[in-house]
């Protein structure tokens, strides 16, 4: 079975490793941690990059940041992943969802200012598969409603909207470093912080709510408990796995990018046939090749192609069931609309296989097993074979 994604290590990963072990702070914020810090700063700009768990728990830091509390509500799209909302929920507000637009898969920046309320404190934007919102619009819709925006980026590492890294176009910003992402630590994530005023705050949450953080560098002579916090550092095993990885950004994007642009030219010719549709190609974005997907004429063909492909030793997979429309989704939140284009969406996308070292008869197969599904012989400039 060619499976839909596969983990990697990088050349330096065990060293970093075994590095890691023999160091004394190894249940985090040490070396290989503040590397990490560092890198990440460096890669995007923001003021301060801090690592989490997981994408999730940078989410829930980002929700205690911003003080969201019962009562409140946010306003993001249905179609993401649970920790989006989850993170919202866990504070007693009430998720509010609205629509995806057609082409990026994003939120419907149209839509959003008839779905806000005076209970409305923040916007959650998410990046799908690298693609940048568009944060122009978002932004002038926060700062007219006196809203935050926080980013849900956990795609979206290396890309960028108008030549701005992804995660640092709002107040907050989350990635990811799960297994499944483009850099990975198998579990991980990082919290970037753009408005410089949650800084001293985000330190002190991370911390289990105590300003041990400033007592490490000698800011005060001890350390207490502060306000309300979680234990969000991951371990100098974590960290020193991620730095390997982030070490190879550029390499891992050009690879995924390579990759990602073999298939669009490959299925070229089956959407101009009206087979499928493709990915956009927008000047606004530059996107990180975190996914390639395709979108098909209805939930059957779907289903279908789901099964022929893995019939054929092919891991292919659809993408998130609508919050909307989960258990509880209908429990903790609200729709805004009926969110045509979600369900739409949801039933009918098939992601393909995508990682940075695929081969090129790995392509080739899973382009070959696509044309023969679709029953059709296309010709297209680029061979299988090249």
């Amino acid at each position: 079975m060619l499976p839909f994604n596969r983990s990697y290590l990088a050349e330096n990963t065990l060293e970093y490793i075994q590095k890691a072990l023999e160091t004394p702070d190894l249940q985090g914020d040490g070396y290989f941690t503040k590397k990490c810090h560092q890198r990440l700063e460096q890669i995007t700009g923001t003021a301060c990059a801090l690592l989490t768990p997981s994408g999730t728990a940078a989410l829930e830091m980002a929700a205690l940041l911003i003080d969201l509390r019962e009562g409140d509500e946010v306003i993001m799209p249905s179609y993401t992943f649970s920790s989006t909302a989850n993170a919202i929920v866990l504070r007693g507000a009430t998720p509010v969802f609205v629509d995806i637009r057609r082409d990026t898969l994003n939120i419907n920046e149209k839509l959003i200012e008839q779905a806000i309320t005076d209970r409305t404190k923040a916007i959650v934007v998410v990046h799908y598969a690298g693609y940048g919102a568009q944060m122009d619009t978002i932004a002038a819709l926060a700062q007219k409603h006196n809203l935050f925006i926080i980013e849900d980026a956990a795609q979206g590492i290396g890309a960028s909207f108008k030549g701005k890294p992804l995660g640092t176009l709002g107040h907050l910003g989350a990635f990811s470093f799960h297994a499944s992402k483009n850099i990975m630590a198998g579990e991980g994530g990082a919290l970037l912080i753009n408005d410089s005023s949650f800084i001293e705050r985000a330190e002190i949450i991370r911390e289990k709510g105590t300003n041990r953080s400033q007592f490490l560098r000698g800011d005060v002579d001890k350390y207490t408990w502060h306000e309300k916090g979680s234990s969000y550092l991951p371990s100098e095993l974590t960290a020193s796995l991620l730095l390997s990885q982030l070490d190879m950004l550029e390499k891992i994007t050009e690879n995924r990018l390579n990759l990602w642009s073999q298939y669009h030219s490959l299925l070229s010719a089956l959407e101009e046939k009206g087979a499928l549709k493709r990915p956009p190609l927008s000047p606004d974005c530059t996107h990180n090749a975190h996914s390639y997907y395709i979108l098909l004429n209805d939930h059957a063909q779907q289903k279908e192609l789901l099964a022929f492909m893995k019939a054929n030793g092919i891991q292919c997979t659809f993408h998130y069931v609508p919050l909307h429309s989960s258990p509880a989704g209908k429990k903790y939140g609200r729709s805004a609309g009926s969110l045509p284009v979600t369900n739409t969406i949801a039933e009918t996308i098939v992601r393909l296989p995508l990682w940075p070292y695929m081969r090129q008869e790995d392509i080739d197969k899973v382009v070959s097993l696509l044309l023969n599904f679709f029953g059709r012989t296309v010709k297209t400039q680029c061979s299988l074979k090249q």
